[in-house]
């Protein structure tokens, strides 16, 4: 009797159904990634990826209120990311930040270390206003 082992690829990158947390102080706290913008086919988002999210739990008294769809750019993901010089980063939750059609956050403060390769990716904005970079 032969036994048959079947190998499942693991991918632990933001899809659509995706939960992250919000790393800014624009007033929401958790997102729900409803598409990961940069092509008609894109499956999943890694660091630096536009996405489109739903807005599922908020601070109360501010102007982003649960259930609005805002853009975010994910800056940690748990999966990581491969450098060139074969560094992979990797980060303990999913975040994001909520940007505006212009790509400026929305919020004045970013929590958390970012990774660099936003800086490359003209995040510098958010770069600028990170505590620390990866």
């Amino acid at each position: 009797m032969k036994i048959k082992i079947i190998y499942y690829k693991i991918l632990k990158m933001i899809k659509p159904q995706s939960y992250l947390n919000v790393a800014d102080n624009s007033g929401a706290r958790k997102l729900m990634c409803i598409r990961v913008l940069g092509g008609s086919y894109r499956e999943s988002g890694n660091i630096g990826n536009v996405i489109i999210a739903v807005v599922k739990d908020a601070l109360p008294n501010m102007p982003i209120k649960k259930s609005d769809v805002v853009r975010a750019v994910i800056v940690r993901t748990s999966k990581g990311l491969r450098r060139e010089n074969g560094m992979i980063i990797r980060f303990d939750e999913n975040a994001a930040v909520i940007i505006n059609k212009e790509g400026n956050p929305k919020g004045t403060r970013v929590f958390g270390p970012i990774a660099r390769e936003l800086r490359d990716l003209n995040f510098t904005k958010i770069v600028s206003l990170a505590p620390e970079v990866i």
